[in-house]
């Protein structure tokens, strides 16, 4: 099944799928089975030419999945070697029955060892399930270790093992999978932080009940989704003229820093601003009338710069704009405006100082900038993304962009991720092309939240793009623009 859009709490599919089991008639055994062909088939499917499975089963419910995997791939004629973690006489309820059914028709069970066998081709993961909330514990610790260590590709049962389901975050010790195969709902903890790199390719099951699921249960997290980007970008009148399209003020670049504001005001225009004018150090003016003509620059310091904000329809302040007098100043002409703005880099060092609620506010921090905003650290930020972004808006208000692996989105309503992006975007000025692209949304008479949302995936999705056709090593920020348009269009 193609990936789903809407995400869930562990809790809510640990509660709501016994509910869609009955709702459906199916007894929860049934789902189990379910679960474990979905599981045989994604693994067969990517590793057709595989021949000896190691599966890993520990002392739960995706124990019991192992023992239908192990059962399924013996008999269509694979080499079969099982591993326990927790007694299979302590196993209890479906789990159990599992185990049974894997023994009755001779499948053997064998307590971990310390060398994974070299003529394993693939390891199935049902170590630990959603419901982990504490450490690893030994033994299992040790032997995720050992499967990690292996040059084994993994696929992981609903979760890899030692990854918390809400969070993302790594319970002491985690299986790094290549595929993971999650069931019901998808939980909101594989698509966010640490997660993204330890659950390789995302698989969906719905067993036959998701559908069922999804009506009885409200999403915890939404995926933007390629459509609501084109549902939200206004159509564009045929007797249209330069202001019917906003008008965007970025502040910013100061000595030495003018790099920023030039690839802000390159991505503002190219997202669609009908008119955008930059405050930036007077040493910056040249070098951006040279690069982007169409883009009003000026001195920071004119009277001219200072006007520009009764003039504008939104503010974006932050990239380049510095710590320093000069920036302190700008910062607090802005911050108290009633009219749209958007916040990133210097101004949030500022707005960490002197902390202000506003609802006509966008903010797009990294976790080390989240960190400060909370007075926190980044650790704590990226334990739990989710609480860290309720956080911030609790504190702020308006709508926070928390960047990094699965950027959140989240407007005091509804959380959303995007599912987009590429580890090559972790390069300077990556940030500084979003707050363009975000600030020319909002000028173009998009609503906060979906600017957020549109920004980050077009963002995104133009890195993907150009990493597609270039590689991600080397990606630079002003690779993006050329695919901005087209993304726009």
């Amino acid at each position: 099944m193609p990936l789903p859009s809407l995400f869930y709490t562990a809790q809510q599919v640990k509660n709501g799928e016994v509910t869609s089991a009955q709702t459906n008639s199916l007894p929860m055994f049934a789902l189990m089975e379910r679960a474990g062909q979905a599981v045989f088939t994604v693994t067969l499917a990517q590793f057709p030419t595989s021949q000896h499975w190691l599966i890993c089963c520990g002392g739960g419910n995706n124990g019991g999945d192992g023992y239908i995997v192990a059962n399924l791939a013996k008999t269509m004629g694979q080499r079969v070697t099982v591993w326990y973690t927790s007694n299979p006489d302590d196993l209890s309820g479906d789990a159990l029955r599992a185990y049974y059914q894997w023994v009755d028709k001779g499948g053997e069970v064998y307590p971990f060892d310390d060398a994974i066998p070299d003529d394993v081709d693939v390891i199935i993961d049902g170590l630990l399930g959603t419901g982990l909330t504490g450490d690893v514990r030994e033994p299992t610790c040790e032997l995720i270790k050992t499967i990690n260590h292996s040059d084994k590709p993994v696929v992981a049962i609903d979760v890899p093992s030692g990854l918390n389901a809400n969070t993302g975050a790594i319970l002491g010790q985690a299986i790094r999978a290549d595929h993971t195969v999650s069931f019901i709902g998808m939980k909101q903890g594989l698509v966010t932080g640490k997660a993204r790199e330890y659950a390789g390719q995302l698989h969906f099951a719905g067993l036959g009940v998701s559908e069922t699921f999804n009506e009885q249960n409200r999403p915890s997290v939404c995926a933007i989704e390629q459509r609501n980007v084109q549902d939200a970008l206004p159509k564009r009148a045929a007797c249209a003229h330069k202001g019917s399209h906003g008008k965007s003020l970025l502040v910013g670049g100061d000595l030495g820093m003018g790099g920023a504001m030039l690839l802000a005001a390159q991505a503002c225009a190219r997202t669609g601003s009908g008119l955008t004018a930059v405050a930036l150090h007077g040493s910056n003016v040249m070098p951006l009338l040279t690069t982007i003509p169409e883009v009003m620059s000026m001195d920071w310091q004119s009277e001219t710069a200072r006007s520009r904000i009764e003039w504008c329809d939104v503010i974006g302040i932050g990239p380049g704009l510095g710590r320093d007098q000069a920036g302190k100043q700008w910062f607090d002409a802005v911050v108290h405006q009633p009219l749209p703005k958007v916040m990133d880099a210097d101004a949030l060092f500022f707005l960490a100082q002197t902390p202000v609620y506003d609802d006509k506010r966008i903010m797009t921090p990294h976790p080390a900038e989240a960190a400060r905003l909370l007075g926190a650290s980044v650790e704590y930020v990226e334990a739990d993304r989710f609480k860290a972004i309720r956080s911030l808006h609790e504190r702020f208000g308006g709508v926070i962009v928390l960047k990094g692996a699965g950027t959140l989105i989240y407007d005091g309503e509804n959380m959303y991720v995007c599912m987009a992006g590429n580890p090559g975007m972790a390069t300077g000025g990556m940030g500084d092309v979003l707050t363009g692209v975000i600030t020319s949304l909002v000028a173009q008479g998009l609503e906060l939240s979906s600017a957020a949302q549109v920004g980050v995936w077009i963002h995104s999705s133009a890195a993907d793009s150009n990493a597609a056709l270039h590689g991600e090593r080397g990606l630079l920020a002003s690779d993006l623009l050329p695919h901005l348009r087209q993304l726009v269009n």
